[in-house]
């Protein structure tokens, strides 16, 4: 009697970068081997768009060739349109797994709030799809993103290898050094850091204002279990998240007290 081949899993792939970028090309050639690959991106870059979705004008949608082999899809919408398009008609199902990314650029610690890529691996987590975000802190076009393959690969193979709680959600971030500089991969939580933000006001050739948003990134957090302690000692930072927000210690205490009586 023969033996039923087993299906191989279906792998949604989407970013905030736009589907032209070097960085989903990346992330497609690491889950190519693993199952079947769909992806489907936004049309244009859409970087700190967070969990945004389009309500106030149509999205459009167009099939591409632009991966080997593989069915892609571009789309008007926002990273988090791109899951919710994918699911309801491209895939007519939940996949697998979703992949965001390779983001050039950070996506560790506060980032994780604004950040198009993790709203898009969020999403699909929301829709108890297992999801992991991924990025690279090289934000260059030209960046060298052979090592953020190499540790992508392996951590999708694991995530599909295993049964975990539906609504995973795994925020990967990737140092920028050469592969044979990076000592492993290190589970993590979000460091506290921010954004010591200010705007340049600058004038246009009409002599109107307008402004720039600029900023340092401060990190409080000098813990060495953190995503940023990770990727400053050339670790892969692996963080997982989630989207509820409950502060449940606030909460058992604001219940012990109750103050609102």
């Amino acid at each position: 009697m023969a033996t039923k081949k087993k299906e191989e899993p279906v792998i949604l792939i989407t970013n905030d970068d736009g589907i032209t970028a070097p960085g989903i090309r990346s992330l497609v050639e690491a889950a190519r081997p693993l199952g079947k690959v769909v992806v489907v991106a936004p049309d244009k870059p859409q970087s700190g768009m967070g969990h945004a979705i389009t309500i106030g004008t149509p999205l459009r949608m167009n099939k591409v060739e632009i991966f080997e082999g593989i069915e892609a899809w571009q789309t008007s919408g926002t990273p988090v349109d791109c899951v919710k398009l994918a699911v309801d008609k491209i895939l007519h199902r939940k996949p697998d797994i979703c992949l965001s990314g390779i983001n050039h650029g950070a996506n560790h610690s506060i980032n994780v709030i604004y950040s198009g890529t993790m709203s898009a691996a969020m999403e699909a987590s929301i829709e108890s799809i297992p999801s992991i975000g991924f990025s690279l802190l090289d934000y260059r076009y030209e960046a060298d993103f052979s090592a953020a393959i190499f540790y992508a690969n392996k951590i999708i193979k694991m995530v599909l290898a295993n049964k975990f709680d539906k609504h995973l959600l795994l925020n990967v971030n990737v140092p920028a050094v050469p592969k044979n500089e990076i000592k492993g991969i290190r589970i993590c939580k979000q460091a506290y850091a921010k954004y010591k933000e200010e705007f340049d006001e600058r004038k246009d050739p009409q002599g109107k204002k307008y402004y720039w948003l600029t900023g340092e990134f401060i990190n409080f957090d000098k813990d060495k279990d953190t995503d940023v302690w990770a990727l400053q000692h050339n670790y892969v930072s692996v963080v997982p998240v989630q989207f509820d927000l409950t502060n449940y210690a606030l909460k058992k205490q604001l219940e012990k007290k109750n103050p609102f009586k």
